[in-house]
């Protein structure tokens, strides 16, 4: 596939193996620049600030150069007020995705894109709705896939999103991970493609 023409030099301040297939399906050529950032945040903010202050905090890690766009992501999932992040056993996977069974729950992504003269940042957020699961299935996907490194403990992309998910209102990439057609946008509107 031919890749879009662009002015700048595109960096996607990020690891996600999802965030980069999604960016190389978007056409758009870039640099994937691996930031090791705390992902400490206060604990006073709300699931959205939550996702936009990652993203920001993840962006202020590198010292752009001219020419240069960074883009950085960080993605939350939410049920009420409890926030799903990646869990770190088997046991917390399994109640994470007790918990988003029979029921919705939301995907946010914040979005930072840093020029050298500006830092933009925005969001865009998911409604997911998972059917009930079975102790069977989440056992399953445990054991077959790799829910440790997803927010939420489930890639939508994979089986269980597969088999699980009834309905999605907003983006379906948001959930991977990119609001993709968010960052096109704000991309065009900076005149990073060329005519």
């Amino acid at each position: 596939m031919e890749k879009l023409n662009t002015n700048n030099n595109i960096i996607l301040g990020s690891k996600s193996p999802r965030r980069i297939e999604l960016m190389k399906m978007m056409g758009i050529p870039f640099k994937v620049l691996k930031l090791n950032t705390n992902e400490d945040y206060p604990k006073s903010l709300s699931p959205i600030e939550v996702a936009i202050y990652l993203s920001k905090k993840k962006a202020n890690n590198y010292l752009i150069k001219s020419k240069e766009i960074l883009i950085c992501a960080d993605t939350v999932v939410y049920s009420g007020k409890n926030l799903l992040e990646k869990p770190n056993s088997i046991n917390e996977a399994k109640k994470m995705l007790e918990l988003i069974s029979n029921s919705r729950h939301f995907v946010v992504t914040g979005v930072t894109i840093k020029t050298k003269n500006k830092m933009t940042s925005f969001y865009d957020r998911s409604i997911v709705y998972f059917k009930k699961l079975t102790k069977k299935e989440i056992n399953y996907y445990i054991k077959n896939y790799n829910p440790f490194d997803k927010a939420g403990g489930y890639g939508i992309q994979e089986w269980i999103g597969l088999i699980g998910i009834n309905k999605i209102s907003g983006s379906f990439y948001n959930v991977m991970g990119l609001p993709t057609h968010r960052i096109y946008e704000k991309l065009n509107k900076i005149n990073v493609f060329k005519n």
